[in-house]
């Protein structure tokens, strides 16, 4: 039962339609000194440059040039010179060569875990996440985000970037449970391969 409050951002589980997700993931430049850190699991957006930043709307929405979801990165460690792959990008890397993965298909499908309870019913609702990711929430031990979604907005509000397509349904979760863990997918508007307005 998912009774106790575990967030960790959002975690790629498979395509729309089923197909499994196969680890596949894009490399984007993050800028040398990037101010924020950015974790696992953290939705990133596409800056001038052909870049990636965290994406930090207020609110906990997403900016119509959200492009995915951040799973690691790499860059030449400014200490020791090596080639340094983290699951987190540490705020204020000093380096020239910074690339995070990022998966950026928009048929993927993520897990959430919420911020409070969701039943059946939401199915097909929208939500938006519970925590905004302006200072780069999550936890610097592991390398992974905290970012919850916000079970309190699950409804049918079109502005909303993440639609519930289905639930974790295993020993650890089910329908209802006090912390709710669903698969989610990122909205159209809010992506910016599916979005017609996108500009950076």
């Amino acid at each position: 039962m998912a009774t106790t409050a575990g967030a960790y951002g959002l975690r790629p589980l498979n395509l729309l339609g089923g197909t499994p997700f196969s680890g596949a993931t894009r490399q984007y430049p993050i800028a040398s000194n990037y101010a924020l850190n950015i974790f696992n699991g953290s939705v990133v957006k596409i800056v001038g440059g052909g870049g990636v930043e965290l994406d930090t709307t207020a609110a906990g929405l997403f900016t119509k040039d959200s492009i995915g979801v951040f799973l690691g990165c790499q860059y030449t460690d400014p200490n020791t010179q090596q080639l340094l792959f983290s699951q987190n990008y540490p705020a204020n890397t000093v380096a020239d060569d910074i690339l995070a993965f990022v998966v950026d298909d928009p048929n993927t499908l993520f897990t959430i875990q919420a911020d409070g309870a969701l039943t059946l019913a939401d199915r097909g609702f929208n939500l938006h996440l519970a925590n905004v990711q302006a200072t780069g929430t999550g936890s610097i031990a592991t390398g992974n985000s905290n970012v919850a979604a916000d079970a309190g907005t699950a409804n049918v509000t079109a502005t909303f970037p993440l639609r519930i397509v289905d639930f974790v349904t295993d020993a650890q979760n089910s329908p209802g449970d006090a912390f709710t863990e669903v698969v989610v997918k990122i909205n159209p508007a809010y992506h910016s391969f599916t979005n017609t307005g996108a500009g950076i």
